[in-house]
């Protein structure tokens, strides 16, 4: 489905990356790369000194690096980018003692993606190290991981149903997401005052729950109904989107106020006084 941008830490210094599902490798910021091995505070400065002092690196440049879609300080920007083996080149050109350290990080990244491809629950196990790392509660994690199990469940339910396009996934997505809630995906994070960070971890326990409701009652109809193209899918997504819609509405009568709110995950940080490695 394209290309996934995610951020990953060498040293706690951080390196943002690209991985590209039809080529199956990560891409890595060579100025992130850079930064990283030399400390510099001009990356760009740095790469053109580098280029000058190893001309046959200058001459290849263009086969090495690739222009991705990378956020930035000032939002998604193209930026050089290059695989590991690009990397490892232009390593080559850099004297640093993290040289070598961090060619076994770049292998362990890539490694570490093919075996969560390999066996999906280790990309699960993750996660839960990563919410539990951030602080949220046990209880809301568990909500989320269960949550993710039903968006998979749905994809691959649209997948086979002839959805393929990264562009018809993101307009089902927003056509379930503003009937059951009344909001488009980027109404919903403009509530929640969210930019890069991600709805789904910054949803309340009962926007968790009604979004997976909505999630799992097409996928549901979806295997009854085994509809194709994005026509059919798009019938059945908000027909299940509109179960979700129907428990909300009965819901917020009863509780007389709206359970879509500006609320985020901020509120579900626990302090550090209850985090598990604080506790004796």
């Amino acid at each position: 489905m394209g290309n996934t941008e995610k951020l990953q830490l060498f040293e706690d210094r951080k390196v943002r990356t690209v991985w590209n599902e039809v080529e199956e490798q990560w891409y890595f910021s060579v100025k992130d790369v850079v930064s990283v091995l030399t400390d510099t505070a001009n990356a760009k400065d740095y790469i053109s000194k580098m280029r000058r002092r190893d001309p046959e690196l200058s001459e290849g440049w263009g086969q090495i690096v690739h222009p991705l879609s990378l956020q930035t300080a000032g939002g998604v920007q193209k930026e050089n980018c290059a695989t590991m083996e690009g990397i490892f080149r232009i390593i080559q050109s850099i004297p640093s003692k993290k040289a070598e350290p961090f060619k076994q990080w770049m292998a362990q990244v890539a490694a570490q993606r093919i075996d969560q491809a390999i066996d999906p629950e280790r990309s699960i196990d993750q996660a839960i190290a990563d919410y539990r790392r951030l602080g949220y509660s046990e209880a809301w994690i568990t909500r989320r991981i269960k949550t993710i199990e039903i968006r998979k469940g749905l994809t691959d339910e649209w997948k086979r149903g002839g959805v393929t396009k990264e562009v018809d996934f993101a307009f089902l997505t927003d056509l379930m997401s503003k009937t059951w809630s009344g909001l488009t995906t980027k109404e919903y994070k403009n509530l929640k005052g969210l930019t890069k960070e991600n709805l789904r971890d910054n949803m309340t326990n009962m926007e968790l729950l009604l979004n997976a409701l909505a999630e799992e009652s097409a996928t549901q109809l979806s295997r009854e109904r085994n509809p194709e193209g994005l026509v059919q899918n798009a019938v059945v997504a908000e027909e299940g989107a509109e179960v979700a819609k129907t428990a909300k509405e009965e819901l917020e009568k009863r509780l007389g106020r709206s359970v879509v709110t500006s609320e985020k995950a901020i509120d579900y940080i626990q302090s550090p006084e209850e985090l598990p490695f604080n506790k004796r």
